[in-house]
């Protein structure tokens, strides 16, 4: 009783103003759970309400009709965003831990150009690329592939931006003394290196995952087969016309929760180690 007693004002103003901060915040949240399960006479409601007062499940109902017409079924597109988000996330780690641990440990000629020329390349909207991106697939003959979802979302710079300067952290006497005890450079890398860097990892693997669950673009240009399309490009060409569809709004709702139902769950698996690389990659 004493502790809470000695709280200063501010202290109650800070508490008081982040919680305000934080339910501002859930907002959206609220209205996109709610939306989806609004039937059909509150979609239009004006102004639009965030708590829905007569729940329904039946724009889901609809969503399954709207698919069970399609050639190809719906678990063939959630095969295939599924597999490749897999094996994205796989991919980007992979690549952003081997490219960073040599930017941040070792010495070779170009390595301040090299980290430049990375650090460069987040001014790029991807639309810049999107050109020379095509013809690099094409070139390689993996149109129609599931390595046409995977490969061009590979290159993540702000992955090995948060990867070196996480690396950057470990001591240089911790990875000499392992090496004095005759562990090896891939000891040390997977033993010591990449168990430290966990929580830097997990806020790559969100990244990768959000970059490439919610992706259209490999499927409408890398992709002609319509079996290997991915699941937010189907939705996509079910919403792509409703914006004056007055009675698939609520297809349109249920779709938008479905799609960011994954990435709420893995963020709040996750968000520790997101909150912890952040305090030691050097974004304060």
């Amino acid at each position: 009783m004493r502790r809470i007693f000695r709280i200063s004002k501010f202290q109650v103003f800070l508490v008081a103003g982040l919680t305000l901060l934080a339910v501002f915040m859930l907002l959206p949240i609220v209205y996109i759970v709610n939306h989806a399960f609004k039937p059909f006479h509150e979609l239009f409601l004006y102004p639009p309400t965030f708590i829905v007062k007569q729940p329904t499940v039946q724009n889901f109902y609809d969503l399954l009709l709207v698919t069970q017409t399609s050639i190809v079924p719906m678990s063939r597109y959630l095969f295939n965003s599924i597999f490749s988000t897999g094996l994205n996330v796989l991919a980007t780690l992979l690549f952003s831990v081997l490219c960073a641990y040599p930017l941040s440990k070792h010495k070779f000629p170009g390595k301040n150009l090299i980290f430049s020329t990375i650090i460069l390349s987040l001014m790029f909207a991807p639309e810049t690329v999107q050109i020379p991106r095509y013809f690099a697939v094409s070139e390689t003959g993996i149109m129609n592939t599931y390595l046409a979802h995977v490969l061009p979302l590979v290159a993540m710079p702000v992955g090995v931006f948060l990867m070196k300067q996480f690396i950057d952290q470990l001591p240089d006497a911790l990875l000499e003394a392992a090496k004095l005890e005759g562990a090896n450079e891939w000891t040390v890398f997977l033993r010591i290196v990449i168990p430290l860097c966990m929580p830097a990892v997990a806020t790559i693997g969100i990244l990768a995952f959000q970059s490439s669950w919610g992706n259209v673009e490999t499927s409408t240009l890398f992709t002609e087969d319509e079996t290997m399309k991915t699941l937010p490009f189907y939705v996509s060409t079910l919403t792509s016309g409703l914006a004056n569809n007055v009675a698939n709004q609520g297809v349109a709702a249920a779709v938008s929760l479905l799609l960011f139902i994954p990435n709420f769950v893995i963020f709040l698996l996750l968000q520790r180690k997101v909150i912890s690389t952040m305090a030691h990659s050097g974004i304060k």
